[in-house]
């Protein structure tokens, strides 16, 4: 049955916030000439944005008369230009593998600038880290065995650590000690003497709620102070990274979620709202920084920044997708069309494994825009004509769909035209790519801010 026209309030949609940059590139004509080059789907960066948002990040500390550093979270995004940023503006990284701190030395941070986080690290990598003077967060009492053992064999520089705290809050997580554990591990490390170096105490909490991060804050400070008392340095506490990004205005996102059902899907495909990830947030980016360090600690009556001026703490936060906020697009080719029970299907010349939201077996939703050889199709506010088409991946899996709910596009797709999936820098670019059936991993186009048409080069790291 042919796709006819279907009034576009039928069919909830869900825009993403206007950026006149990301725009620019669609409207310029570079998207297809690189379509056509790689032959494939390709995923576009824009490292000025990156440099803009860490700018953000730092002016919000300043702000608040903090002294701090932010470390950009590696497993956010693999691409070279990211850490190329970091090492010539100074910025630390966040690694958890060998790989990524090879990489991240390699392409120019000095290891004092590393934060090595995640549990139980390899003896590689935490010797690497001791060698380099990385900082590592230490998940585990023997974990910290190893290290002050590694540090103490031949080790030309103290092992520079901090204590990873269990959140109270989330008792069951796999990470981090408790109070009894971290007991013991203070005890460790003043009798590991010159050996270690312990400045202090870190945290990572799930979600992105502000109160609780600057709660464990303040008690992270408290642990601080009973250490520095057993003659540990113990003068900073990280407060990782959960700081949400705002994809989509609110009325829009909350009108999204009062009309979405699973008729709106292909296959009547049923998602649960809370699973999906908050496209609106009131409180985003360096502005939920602002948040944590305004709030007061629970039990306390000073907001957290006056708590850490007055004990002259530091604060470390490890952001991701907020680093990355608008800093990249995907961009796939459509090579099939057809219609399918009253709306459309559309194929495109890669898979959902680029689009990683699905690895967590929800949906990536901000609209994806069409462009075609003569420019970007723009929506029709009347929705006449509107041609409502879910997204499938060019694999043999019926799971395969970049996007199973049914887009209304404001005219029928072709074969060549291109789909751009907006700000997907921030863990949906390569979190879960894979070569399946042979098919090239999409390649990263660095394109440089000129002030007119942009000039592209391919990231600096190569496809693997």
């Amino acid at each position: 049955m042919a796709v006819t026209g279907i009034p576009l309030p039928l069919v909830p949609t869900l825009p993403a916030h206007p950026d006149l940059q990301t725009d620019a590139v669609l409207d310029s004509g570079l998207l297809h000439e690189l379509a056509h080059a790689f032959g494939g789907p390709f995923h576009f960066l824009l490292p000025h944005r990156f440099d803009d948002n860490l700018a953000a990040f730092r002016t919000a500390l300043d702000e608040a008369g903090v002294d701090g550093r932010v470390y950009y979270a590696k497993k956010a995004n693999k691409a070279a230009a990211w850490i190329e940023r970091c090492a010539a503006t100074g910025t630390g990284v966040d690694v958890a593998s060998l790989g990524e701190l090879r990489e991240v030395l390699g392409h120019g941070v000095r290891g004092e600038n590393v934060v090595v986080t995640g549990p139980a690290k390899n003896e590689e990598l935490l010797r690497i880290a001791v060698l380099q003077g990385a900082l590592t967060a230490v998940d585990s009492l023997d974990e910290l065995d190893r290290l002050i053992a590694l540090a103490r064999d031949g080790a030309v520089r103290p092992a520079r650590l901090l204590l990873r705290r269990l959140p109270p809050a989330q008792p069951h997580s796999r990470f981090g000690m408790d109070e009894a554990e971290l007991v013991q591990a203070l005890e460790k490390c003043v009798r590991a003497g010159d050996a270690v170096r312990m400045e202090g105490f870190s945290f990572h909490l799930s979600g992105y709620a502000t109160q609780p991060r600057a709660d464990l804050a303040g008690q992270l400070v408290d642990l601080c102070l009973k250490a520095r008392v057993m003659g540990l340095q113990a003068d900073r506490i990280s407060i990782g990274g959960g700081f949400a990004v705002d994809y989509a205005a609110a009325d829009d996102w909350h009108a999204f979620l009062a009309a979405q059902r699973p008729e709106h899907y292909h296959a009547r495909k049923a998602f649960s709202a809370p699973d999906f990830y908050p496209y609106h947030s009131p409180v985003a980016g360096a502005d939920a920084l602002r948040a944590v360090l305004s709030a007061v600690p629970e039990g306390g009556h000073d907001s957290l920044a006056s708590r850490l001026r007055e004990t002259g703490t530091l604060v470390l936060m490890e952001p991701g997708r907020a680093l990355l906020d608008r800093a990249g697009a995907s961009v796939f080719r459509v090579q099939g069309v057809k219609d399918r029970d009253g709306y459309g299907i559309l194929t495109v010349d890669g898979t959902s494994l680029s689009l990683s939201e699905q690895w967590f077996n929800s949906e990536y939703l901000p609209d994806p825009v069409l462009v075609t050889p003569d420019g970007r199709a723009r929506p029709d506010p009347a929705g006449t004509g509107a041609f409502p088409a879910a997204v499938g991946g060019a694999s043999c899996l019926e799971s395969d769909l970049l996007t199973w709910r049914k887009i209304p596009f404001p005219t029928r797709p072709s074969v060549g035209d291109l789909l751009v999936y907006p700000n997907t820098a921030g863990y949906q670019m390569d979190s879960n790519e894979s070569p399946f059936h042979d098919l090239p991993l999409p390649p990263k186009v660095v394109l440089d801010d000129t002030g007119g048409r942009p000039r592209w080069r391919l990231d600096r790291r190569p496809a693997c």
